[in-house]
């Protein structure tokens, strides 16, 4: 969810010369001309309509039919969420949601992604900010991305987690003969569903540790955290600086902020939260992570890359597997944007692609959980 620009395709079975149809709803006219502006400064893009509040949002988009939709959180009449709720009910597409980045925007965020928002964007627009044109971008991108995304039409509230679904009869030949110590994770778009449906699935006494890139507006990664911990069996929280990498606890990248990994005794690992390097697309950055995590835990590194925009991951997920690492990817059916899975099969570091579903029996596979293994 960091500010980049990427190029996405027309949304499949569009022909090129079809401008993408976005309804903007925001009960700040400010608001509605500085997101029409942005969108509409991309020729492949139209707004066809604005609403001013969640009554008219929902009438618009009835009448107008668009590709996509941004949509606020805070409407007068009827809020975002109840908007979104009957939206994913009646008639799903993809939403955008646009929120503050105060503690109840983040946790009111948190919930759109729980009723089927596709993405968000931080409600700190402004053509005074020296960061517009990157947030003009990374709204262009979010926009295109949701339009291809023609799978969240059919999208509904996520189910509770359920058992590990069995992996292939094929997977115990492809197990890592080196059992993984670190599972190094990272994400962007669509990861956030990802990793509710992952990690509520992974045991307490988990053989290894987690860390976890989400690129995600700074203030979000403390809820999200606290979200996934209230859903797992594993410990999840926001990383902070020297956190030890331990079995069984999962730490999330804070954002705005690096998380490296290294060796810090022996036999064990721990990370460091910093703000160098400053230079990368995203802050966290999946590459900064994970070459860091090749580099201290070498062949006992499990690489997952998950549903995303863009290429962040790759170089990480190669230097993984150069180092005798096992490496995953997520396969194209199951994800939100199938961006930065594509670009590491592309360049041949995945040992394997599989669903989402089997995502967290691979990881019990790779680590040779038992049940009856106690802590």
């Amino acid at each position: 969810m960091s500010a980049h620009s990427v190029t996405f395709a027309p949304p499949p079975g569009a022909p090129a010369t079809t401008p993408i149809r976005v309804l903007v709803a925001d009960d700040s006219a400010f608001m509605r001309t500085a997101i029409t502006r942005m969108i509409e400064s991309d020729p492949g893009l139209k707004v066809v309509g604005t609403a001013l509040d969640g009554v008219e949002a929902l009438e618009k988009a009835a009448a107008l039919n668009p590709d996509v939709m941004t949509l606020d959180i805070e409407m007068p009449r009827l809020d975002g969420l109840s908007v979104l709720r009957r939206l994913m009910a009646e008639d799903p597409r993809p939403v955008i949601m646009v929120s503050s980045l105060s503690k109840e925007g983040a946790e009111a965020t948190l919930e759109a992604f729980d009723l089927g928002a596709f993405e968000c964007i931080p409600k700190q627009l402004s053509y005074a900010s020296m960061d517009i044109l990157k947030i003009r971008d990374l709204l262009v991108a979010k926009v295109r991305a949701a339009a291809a995304a023609t799978y969240l039409r059919k999208c509904r509230k996520s189910a509770p987690a359920a058992a590990p679904e069995p992996l292939p009869a094929t997977a115990a030949a492809a197990l890592p003969l080196v059992i993984p110590e670190l599972v190094a994770i990272g994400c962007s778009t669509g990861g956030p569903k990802a990793l509710q449906s992952i990690l509520p699935q992974l045991p307490s006494n988990l053989r290894a540790g987690v860390v976890i890139v989400q690129h995600m507006p700074p203030g979000f990664t403390g809820p999200f955290a606290n979200r996934l911990n209230s859903l797992s069996q594993v410990t999840v929280r926001e990383a902070s600086d020297h956190d030890w990498v331990e079995h069984g606890t999962v730490l999330l990248a804070p954002a705005g902020k690096q998380l490296t990994v290294f060796r810090k005794t022996l036999s064990k690992f721990a990370v460091r939260i910093s703000d160098q390097p400053r230079d990368t697309p995203h802050i966290p950055s999946v590459d900064v992570m994970m070459l860091s995590a090749a580099e201290a835990a070498g062949e006992k590194t499990m690489g997952i890359i998950l549903t995303g925009m863009g290429s962040d991951g790759a170089k990480g997920m190669k230097l993984i597997a150069d180092k005798g690492g096992y490496t995953v990817g997520q396969d194209e059916a199951s994800c939100s944007v199938y961006g930065m899975p594509r670009s590491c099969a592309e360049q041949g570091s995945l040992k394997r692609v599989l669903s989402l579903t089997h995502i967290p029996a691979e990881i019990l596979s790779a680590t040779r959980y038992s049940p009856k293994r106690s802590l």
